[in-house]
């Protein structure tokens, strides 16, 4: 039996309506009323709504003798007499998915309360009306003056279904050549059209033909689908169709008990026209109108307007009523269910004003919120992403903002999966820190299986719903971005898909995208993402990277601090009790001999293994100036990184401080620069080939590839640097000092 808590069939029962069903599809709402635990006063109820055929008393006496049978009517069948009818049930199954992109779903396009709908009565011409106006009027609604129509006045009798079927008909004149012959008949439309049968009316075509016959690759122009209901009272018909606001272009009694509804579809081709169709029929059906679904195709005949039939006039009852057109009908139908919260007013929250989302990176990004990592490649955006991963499941500092702890599902588009597994490894271990929290971290790999976002929000809603995550990364966005990456409206439509997982799931999304092509240094940071300017526009928070330009005295600044550290290390280790100066500590060659004189042989020998691997590790690294562009919070001062791979690390000691970014100079600066003249370049040269002997003399012995490796410069250039020089001499391979 259907438990009555889960569906109230007394509700259901206004999609289904008594007057189309037989006698035992009524005795049986009756019995399944009653066996769900209802009253005969719910039955007689529903119905009362069948004016033509209730009897006061006669549910009352039926259900007396409703004594219950082994194999009962229960109340799923109201249940599916009501789906039949367009009612959708409300899914709580928490596993049912309802994909983005579906054209109807629960409740949608429910435009009309059927226990409140009242027939619209319809008035027909009175015994002085014009059948040559109204077919008329039909033809110049419906027709360009060039168009064939197709029209049938001819029809056979068929003994097996006992009732008169049209024939193929005319299809050779055009609507303009029709006109002019019927404002020309004096009212007898059979002189244009040929004599039809009083008993069986006429039928017209409502799409135009080529000429060469009726079938469906006859028609030129996918304009308009019929709407036909013979199982809806037809005051009711009316109502509901005008009720819908549908495009409809004409309406036509069809001299019985139904209307012919000729609505625009305006489609392009066959396959759009099928799929409009489908979606105007099931916008009836959920509203109460059961389409007759042979009427599908586009040749089909509807009735005729201006004839008799068995007595009765077909005629034309209205037209261009409705909404204008067929997007503007559909944007209203899905407006009507759009779930959006009404306007309030600012007077009633004033002094109860909601609390803000709490941070999750402090200065950046509230939870629940977006936030845009862009930049161009190999700046490391994928560690960079993995570090806030990491700092956000220890609950840890991210490059210089704190981060809330809790758990965080990192969607890997990119990476194999053992690749993105070992680059979590070496990022806690680059940063030092103890992996205490690694149950926050969840992975989604995708790699290879990624599909568009549209169609991903849905499947990572589902997986992500019950796990609590404060944000979600998705790296990158290229392999899931739908549509045109710059057209603003496809764009629009693909970041309303992170606004969908934020809302769902009331977590961060965190994402990442790739810079235009071009320099960048002159752009402002929310003008650098590829693609549209929504990148710029749609998230909270829009972190910017972009690469500083290392200058040849920089790096050789940093090669001497990171030497000289290698030095102090191995001193601070062998030797203690040892005290040099400031200074001291800051010169290559002082520290050199420093610890050539306190180190033993061995030890300063084994010491070249690490001054070789730091300023490998220098000459490795890149510099990055991070911006941003913030919704939440004020406007940060530009923060400069190491990418020292695998992770970033802030510049705290301010030597980028006055790098400038790639491209950042003006054109005239650039171009007009003032050019090293020849002996700036020999006297650089010079005190760099100086630089790498000193750096590479641990031991007295300097080869020419210890110095071509240390400078980055071939052999043969190095050999030229010392000729040039005229200080050094080489005798095979070794280079020392005259």
């Amino acid at each position: 039996m259907v438990d009555k808590q889960q569906y109230e069939l007394t509700e259901l029962l206004n999609y289904v309506d008594p007057s189309v069903l037989d006698y035992q599809e009524w005795v049986n709402v009756g019995m399944a009323l009653k066996e769900a635990g209802y009253t005969a006063s719910d039955w007689d109820a529903w119905s009362r709504r069948d004016t033509k055929r209730y009897h006061s008393g006669e549910c009352f006496r039926k259900w007396d003798s409703f004594r219950g049978a082994s194999t009962p009517v229960t109340g799923g069948t109201i249940v599916q007499m009501a789906r039949d009818n367009g009612w959708e049930p409300y899914y709580t199954d928490d596993s049912h998915e309802i994909g983005w992109d579906d054209i109807i779903g629960p409740r949608d396009g429910v435009v009309i309360d059927r226990s409140w709908i009242e027939g619209k009565e319809i008035v027909g011409p009175g015994d002085e009306w014009d059948p040559v106006g109204q077919l008329v009027k039909y033809l110049e609604t419906l027709f360009e003056a060039s168009e064939n129509v197709g029209y049938v006045t001819s029809a056979w009798y068929d003994e097996a279904k006992e009732k008169w079927l049209p024939t193929k008909g005319n299809w050779d004149r055009t609507a303009g050549e029709l006109i002019q012959q019927l404002n020309k008949c004096n009212g007898d439309i059979g002189a244009v059209l040929g004599d039809y049968k009083p008993e069986v009316g006429a039928w017209i075509r409502f799409n135009p033909l080529d000429g060469k016959g009726v079938k469906n690759e006859n028609v030129t122009e996918f304009k308009y689908a019929l709407v036909e209901s013979d199982d809806t009272d037809i005051d009711k018909q009316n109502a509901i169709l005008r009720e819908l606001e549908l495009p409809i272009a004409c309406l036509v009694h069809s001299g019985k008990k139904s209307i012919h509804a000729i609505v625009k579809v305006e489609a392009a081709n066959y396959d759009e026209y099928r799929k409009r169709v489908d979606y105007l029929y099931e916008v009836c059906k959920r509203n109460g109108l059961k389409v007759d679904t042979q009427n599908k195709n586009p040749s089909r005949l509807s009735r005729m307007p201006g004839v008799m039939r068995s007595g009765q006039k077909q005629f034309l009852i209205d037209t261009n009523i409705g909404m204008e057109n067929w997007n503007d009908w559909k944007e209203w139908i899905e407006g009507v269910n759009d779930d959006l919260p009404e306007p309030e007013s600012m007077s009633a929250v004033w002094d109860n004003l909601p609390e803000l989302s709490p941070s999750l990176i402090d200065g950046l990004l509230r939870q629940g919120h977006k936030m845009l990592l862009a930049g161009p490649s190999k700046a490391g955006k994928s560690y960079a992403l993995i570090e806030l991963c990491c700092a956000i499941a220890e609950g840890h500092k991210w490059i210089n903002w704190h981060c809330t702890k809790g758990k965080i599902l990192y969607v890997n588009l990119e990476l194999d999966r053992a690749s993105c597994l070992h680059r979590f490894k070496d990022v806690y271990e680059a940063l030092g820190w103890s992996p205490d929290n690694l149950n926050n971290i969840d992975i989604w790999n995708l790699r290879g299986k990624s599909v568009p976002m549209d169609k991903l929000a849905p499947k990572l809603i589902r997986r992500a719903a019950k796990k609590n995550y404060i944000a979600i990364i998705i790296d990158p966005i290229y392999k899931v971005i739908t549509g045109d990456e710059n057209s603003a409206d496809q764009m629009a439509h693909f970041c309303n898909q992170f606004d969908k997982v934020c809302t769902e799931l009331g977590c961060a999304v965190i994402y990442c995208h790739h810079h235009s092509k071009g320099g960048q240094g002159g752009k402002k940071s929310m003008d650098r993402a590829s693609g549209s300017g929504v990148f710029a526009r749609d998230p909270d928070a829009l972190l910017d990277l972009i690469e500083l330009e290392v200058t040849d005295a920089l790096l050789t600044q940093e090669i001497n601090k990171a030497v000289c550290q290698v030095y102090i290390d191995w001193m601070d280790k062998n030797k203690p009790d040892y005290e040099p100066s400031q200074d001291d500590m800051c010169s290559q060659s002082v520290m050199a001999k420093l610890c050539e004189k306190y180190l033993k042989p061995d030890v300063y020998k084994s010491m070249q293994k690490d001054l070789f691997a730091a300023e490998k590790t220098v000459r490795q690294r890149t510099a990055w100036r991070i911006e941003g562009t913030l919704r939440e919070f004020p406007k940060f001062d530009p923060v400069n990184l190491w990418f020292d791979y695998p992770v970033h690390h802030v510049d705290r000691i301010g030597s980028l401080k006055d790098v400038e970014a790639e491209g950042e100079k003006q054109p005239w600066k650039r171009n007009f620069s003032k050019k090293k003249s020849p002996e700036d370049t020999k006297k650089e040269r010079k005190i760099s080939l100086e630089t790498a002997f000193e750096a590479c003399g641990f031991n007295g012995s300097v080869t020419v590839q210890n110095l071509s490796e240390y400078m980055g410069i071939s052999d043969k250039t190095v050999r030229n640097r010392i000729k040039e020089h005229g200080g050094y001499w080489i005798d095979e391979g070794t280079v020392g000092k005259k």
